[in-house]
């Protein structure tokens, strides 16, 4: 009997079936290809973004160096600007002095008339020539010279006090 159970193979243990050793080997290698091919893939893509990253930092770089080019030109359009302030400053000091010293000029100038006048109006009076004095001191009321005389005059009779002399005497005559 014992012989008839294990020849009908209803023995109570189930046998075992034994996998083939070359049924796993190619799924194993297909998983190692697939991870070969994504490792492969992600240093491609790696190099690519590396290689844009590049390029980026070298438009960055030349953009820095535009900017710092930019910033170069308007510190210097600035300090000409305050240059050209200042020079302006000098232009507008400068007019200043020069209309100063042309009205000291028409000031002096109108001295100089008054005292020409003056010495006309002497030499008129010394020929006695009363009526160009009179004339003489017309034109020079008309003109404004009387007020230009000088008032005071170191130890002789100032040009003022001399105009009021000669003016009673061609008047009184």
């Amino acid at each position: 009997m014992k012989l008839e159970k294990r020849d009908s193979g209803e023995s109570g243990e189930t046998p075992v079936p034994q996998e083939e050793p070359h049924s796993k080997k190619p799924v194993v290698v297909y998983i190692m290809i697939l991870f070969i091919v994504a490792f492969l893939l992600m240093a491609l893509s790696f190099l690519m973004h590396q290689r844009s990253n590049t390029e980026a930092l070298g438009k960055l770089q030349s953009s820095v160096s535009a900017m710092q080019e930019v910033q170069a030109v308007q510190d210097k359009v600035i300090q000409l600007q305050e240059e050209l302030d200042d020079a302006k400053e000098q232009i507008n000091d400068l007019e200043k002095q020069l209309q100063q010293q042309e009205s000291a000029v028409g000031d002096q100038q109108k001295v100089t008339d008054a005292m020409l006048a003056l010495y006309t109006l002497q030499q008129q009076f010394s020929a006695g020539d009363y009526d160009g004095c009179l004339a003489t001191m017309q034109r020079m009321e008309d003109e404004g010279l009387i007020s230009c005389l000088p008032a005071e005059s170191a130890q002789v009779t100032s040009p003022a006090q001399r105009y009021e002399q000669l003016k009673e005497a061609v008047l009184n005559k």
